[in-house]
């Protein structure tokens, strides 16, 4: 699936890096903290997300993240955009819940990593 295709799926506004689209997606995942990000993020995987700071565009860009989506309508401050633009991070926003967004995902096609975590307290 190309980043094209999953904002029209997502019927979601581009960000950043317009020119980009046409990347191909195999894989996603969805994270609202920083360390989940950490954790989670894989080269090649879209992050689905609430979040909008500039760490989280600066994480995916170290960690190969081929592009962020955020969702419930949250849209970046204009300086995370501008990192954004500079750091090659394409950024969609779609106002799907991040449930909605990752069920249409999948049933498109977009995979996750089916990697299960050790159970701790919490």
């Amino acid at each position: 699936m190309t980043l094209q295709e999953i904002r029209d799926l997502l019927d979601a506004d581009i960000l950043s890096c317009g020119n980009q689209m046409h990347k191909e997606v195999h894989n996603a995942f969805a994270a609202d903290t920083m360390s989940d990000l950490l954790a989670f993020g894989k080269a090649g995987y879209i992050l689905l997300t609430r979040m909008t700071s500039p760490q989280v565009v600066r994480t995916s860009d170290l960690l190969e993240i081929t592009a962020i989506v955020t969702v419930r309508g949250k849209i970046p401050p204009p300086e995370v955009i501008q990192l954004a633009e500079e750091l090659n991070v394409p950024i969609l926003a779609t106002r799907f819940l991040q449930f909605d967004a990752s069920g249409l995902l999948y049933a498109n096609g977009l995979r996750g990593n089916l990697e299960k975590v050790t159970i701790a307290p919490s």
